[in-house]
């Protein structure tokens, strides 16, 4: 009877807006206690998380994204995008998606992408002949397609989370992430405005916009290949970015200032951080009780009364996903139900790096997903329109992204050729 008024008290406390932070910690702590087990299993499970090396490529990945966004950085990379793809039919939109993955990557949040290069974006695409409805779906849209590409910080949240070696994730996201901006340019290709005279490329515009860019341009390149050809490894690769970030926007381009504005954007980069790991450590505890008492098997059995195959599964799998994106957040949605997942879809034969991408590519569709995808509200609120309007803008982005969703899910090779 207590353990059930206890479930109900955390259940009241969480609907009255409690941090989820607490309401996790308080779940793994009554857990154990009616388990019979110590409770200082929560503070044993929350040292062993804080103790993982690549731990620290969160915040450092983070700090070095948010300096970008902060710097004008998204001013020069969309020049040096422009000039180069400008003259493609819809190259101002394919601009548009690539530039917005490469920020989101780095910061790993979508809204920080909309709210540093919509106000940079909008009056390019409307210059150029798009639709205000389509300029803002696309917006909207690009704003979380980085999470697939190196270093996102949900890849590393999920390969923690997983116990997923995080260089493979990074490995596996690219073909998708890559296919996913694909069909989208296509669209952009079909909605492009239909002009008597073409943007032409100039050589020399190119030029001085890469002589403008390059230093902040080639820095994917070199995360890379340090990872990838052995020279460094993920914390030293996060390291190293943050370091030469901060060095190339506060002593080379000179767009912050180390007394008025570092100080800023490490309170905020910290705060976003503070608040995943917050959650991480609460969460961890308690669903290794779950794991402990066998709840993802019970699941496993209850489904396997009603799903017969892997790719059932996956259908079912998606669906859910789908839900859960478009009501929780990225983070919390990692911690919370990765762990719960992963034993049921290894049952169903699935391979826990392609069950990453699934997972993640879901939970950038659920950005985009109404009625509460926050991209939605963080486009809205950015660029003064009603919430309906953002949604009616959406749905062809949101119907693009779910076929490359299909495509990922029943594919797999795309994410595992590299290992075969």
């Amino acid at each position: 009877m207590s353990g059930w008024l206890a479930t109900l008290g955390i259940c009241a406390l969480a609907s009255i807006g409690v941090p989820l932070f607490i309401i996790m910690g308080l779940a793994a702590l009554v857990a154990f206690s009616f388990s019979g087990v110590e409770v200082s299993a929560v503070a044993q499970e929350m040292y062993r998380i804080s103790s993982a090396p690549t731990l620290m490529t969160i915040p450092l990945f983070t700090f070095a994204g948010y300096l970008m966004a902060e710097s004008h950085s998204p001013k020069r990379l969309m020049r040096l995008a422009q000039t180069g793809l400008g003259w493609l039919p819809g190259g101002i939109s394919i601009v548009t998606l690539i530039v917005c993955a490469f920020f989101t990557a780095f910061t790993g949040a979508s809204g920080v992408t909309i709210i540093a290069l919509g106000g940079v974006i909008y009056p390019i695409l409307i210059k150029e002949g798009y639709s205000e409805k389509y300029t803002l779906g696309a917006i909207t849209a690009s704003g979380s397609l980085g999470l697939l590409f190196p270093p996102s910080l949900p890849i590393i949240l999920y390969g923690l989370m997983a116990k997923v070696d995080i260089d493979k994730l990074f490995k596996a996201g690219i073909v998708p992430g890559f296919l996913i901006i694909f069909i989208l340019s296509l669209w952009s290709i079909y909605n492009s405005p239909k002009k008597d005279t073409k943007n032409k490329f100039i050589l020399k515009d190119f030029i001085q916009a890469l002589r403008e860019s390059w230093l902040e341009a080639i820095l994917p390149i070199a995360v890379l290949v340090g990872i990838y050809g052995g020279f460094v490894t993920v914390t030293e690769a996060a390291a190293f970015t943050a370091l030469y970030i901060f060095i190339i926007e506060v002593f080379i381009y000179k767009d912050l200032s180390i007394k008025n504005d570092i100080p800023r954007v490490a309170i905020e980069t910290m705060s976003l951080v503070a608040g995943i790991l917050l959650v991480l450590c609460c969460a961890l505890a308690f669903t290794n009780f779950m794991v402990d008492e066998d709840i993802p098997l019970k699941i496993f059995a209850l489904m396997k009364t009603y799903l017969t195959n892997k790719y059932s599964f996956l259908f079912f799998l998606n669906i859910f996903l789908l839900i859960v994106g478009c009501v929780m957040d990225i983070f919390s949605a990692i911690i919370v139900v990765v762990p719960l997942i992963i034993p049921v879809a290894h049952d169903f034969g699935v391979d826990p790096v392609h069950l990453a991408i699934i997972f993640l590519t879901n939970l950038e569709i659920g950005y985009l997903h109404p009625p509460v995808g926050i991209n939605l509200f963080i486009a809205s609120n950015r660029f003064k329109k009603p919430i309906t309007d953002l949604y009616s803008a959406s749905i062809p982005f949101l119907v693009l992204l779910v076929i490359a969703l299909l495509l990922i899910t029943y594919i797999p090779a795309m994410s595992l050729f590299w290992f075969n």
